[in-house]
């Protein structure tokens, strides 16, 4: 994260550049993919939950962003660390199966980075003063930073928040999502209900 700025809108694309750096050392098969994947799990939660702490209330406080769009934030984050969770209980890092549900985990984070670029970094640009932008940063970069020192990314702690968000947060397309990284046969026909069925059994 850049030391220069407190500006939360260049701490949030920081955070979403250092995404991308992972998930592509993931990729590489030569990398060191269990130390990688540990730090990547740190990141997304700690990141994750900073913004729901500090950055997403003050922009709806302050009309800088819509409920709707702070509810649909949430949602994508409930929905990642329920691909995550899958990503961090593979064993075997070699494995199809870790390749496939890596590549679950990165669509549903680059479609959550991508909308939120969009939409509620891009008001908080527009609508907050500079001054404004800097205080949220700093609250921001301290609840990160509080986080990062507990490792959030444990799976035990990631199990704890799918638990607590439950599936049913997620909408259909991304309980299918999470129904393909499990290897469930016949998903593509279910329902959401079937699907949360299924999964929870």
């Amino acid at each position: 994260m850049a030391a220069t700025t407190t500006d939360v809108v260049t701490l949030i694309l920081d955070d979403h550049r250092r995404f991308e750096a992972l998930f592509a050392e993931l990729r590489d098969t030569t990398s060191e993919r269990a130390a990688v994947r540990a730090e990547l799990a740190d990141l997304l939660v700690a990141h994750a939950e900073s913004e729901e702490e500090a950055v997403y209330p003050q922009l709806e406080a302050k009309n800088a962003s819509t409920k709707h769009d702070v509810v649909h934030g949430k949602r994508e984050h409930s929905q990642g660390n329920a691909a995550l969770l899958v990503l961090l209980e593979i064993e075997d890092t070699s494995s199809d199966e870790f390749a496939d549900a890596l590549e679950a985990l990165f669509e549903a984070i680059t479609h959550h980075v991508n909308e939120e670029e969009l939409t509620l970094l891009n008001d908080a640009r527009t609508s907050l003063r500079a001054r404004d932008r800097a205080a949220i940063g700093r609250a921001f970069a301290a609840a990160r930073k509080r986080r990062l020192k507990a490792h959030p990314g444990a799976v035990e702690h990631v199990r704890e928040i799918q638990d607590r968000a439950g599936l049913g947060e997620l909408d259909t397309a991304s309980l299918r999502f999470l129904a393909a990284a499990r290897g469930i046969e016949g998903r593509s026909t279910m329902t959401k209900q079937q699907l949360l069925q299924t999964l929870a059994g």
